[in-house]
């Protein structure tokens, strides 16, 4: 009988126990969806930024300044929520349902999936500088000293010359890269023919991946890889390099004669800031990127700043190559996702080795 009592009420305590627990999960789950909606209508707001891996350490300064500079004018705290990822990735996710309210991304091909997913408007480009925020250009970077005498992207071919660039299919980075590469080559037949020659420029890339190393995720992963010793020479953007060296690494930039202008855009995610009640810091938070105080932090971090005031504090710092291109000499985004990033296109050509 004792056994018989002591099993119910160790059976009664169980039960209580879970109904406890259950009241104390829903409790917490109120609690949690109230303290939400407090924070994007009371004092707090909470904003989800997804911005492509590069632009992390730029990012993570000017948000603490907007921070400061929207709690004076609005007496609101803003807090932010950050991703980073490549750029195709991170574009991916958002139109997945990762819900940022504003975006940074490397390509404005990625900003146009988004489009296509009915999450920006197709007015996105009507923002200043056609939505681009900053700019850089594609550089190669190697060892201390250039022991390899590395001074074009003619000098990736030779033979034993070990290259580093991310995979165009996870990375805006890496389709920057290969844009660049390949425009090399075709400037290269314009001089050589009178003409540009796709067959040579695609022969030209074939070329240089042969001596690629590895592919990875993102531009960020790529320069990992490279601090970390693998390989000679890295395609990156300048400012990831100048960003490193100003922390201390020992490398050296290389700027090509013939290489490809760079051009970021940002966006704010219509859907999502609209379900979020976030639009007005949204869209304040966008327009302050393209401030003075902004442009300054991109340009500490390597970019080149599209404010041209700004621009020309640090022009002596930022030569122009001679044989600088931007995507309009390439036919524009719409041509290089059909010619180079179909699944028929050259760069899955020479992927294939066809």
């Amino acid at each position: 009988m004792s056994m018989i009592r002591s099993r119910l009420v160790l059976a009664l305590l169980l039960m209580m126990s879970v109904v406890l627990s259950a009241c104390s999960h829903q409790t917490e789950t109120d609690a949690t969806a109230s303290a939400s909606a407090v924070s994007n209508d009371g004092k707090d707001i909470t904003l989800v930024i997804g911005a492509y891996s590069v632009a992390k350490d730029a990012v993570g300064e000017i948000l603490p300044k907007f921070q400061a500079e929207w709690k004076a004018k609005t007496g609101q705290n803003v807090k932010f929520q950050e991703s980073y990822e490549a750029s195709g990735t991170q574009a991916r996710a958002i139109a997945g349902g990762f819900e940022a309210d504003v975006t940074l991304l490397s390509l404005e091909g990625d900003i146009d999936k988004l489009v296509k997913a009915g999450l920006v408007k197709d007015t996105w480009r009507d923002e200043p500088h056609k939505g681009m925020i900053t700019r850089s250009i594609v550089v190669l970077g190697t060892r201390e000293g250039n022991p390899l005498g590395i001074h074009n992207f003619n000098d990736l071919t030779k033979p034993g010359v070990k290259v580093l660039y991310p995979n165009p299919k996870t990375s805006g980075g890496a389709q920057w890269d290969i844009n660049a590469i390949y425009g090399a080559g075709l400037k290269q037949s314009e001089r050589d023919e009178g003409q540009k020659d796709p067959a040579v420029a695609k022969a030209f890339l074939q070329a240089v991946h042969q001596n690629v190393e590895s592919l990875d995720k993102s531009g960020r992963a790529s320069m990992a890889a490279f601090e970390y010793g693998v390989g000679d020479v890295i395609v990156t953007y300048e400012n990831e390099l100048l960003a490193r060296m100003a922390q201390g690494a020992k490398y050296e930039v290389v700027i090509p004669d013939d290489t490809i202008l760079i051009e970021n855009p940002a966006a704010v995610v219509d859907k999502y800031v609209d379900e979020h009640g976030t639009r007005k810091v949204a869209e304040a938070f966008l327009a302050y990127l393209w401030t003075p105080e902004a442009q300054e932090i991109f340009a500490k971090h390597g970019f080149r700043p599209v404010n041209e005031q700004v621009m020309a504090k640090h022009v002596s710092e930022y030569p122009t190559p001679k044989g600088l291109f931007d995507i309009n000499y390439l036919g524009g985004w719409s041509e290089v996702r059909k010619n180079l990033y179909s699944s028929r296109g050259i760069w899955y050509q020479v992927l294939a080795g066809i």
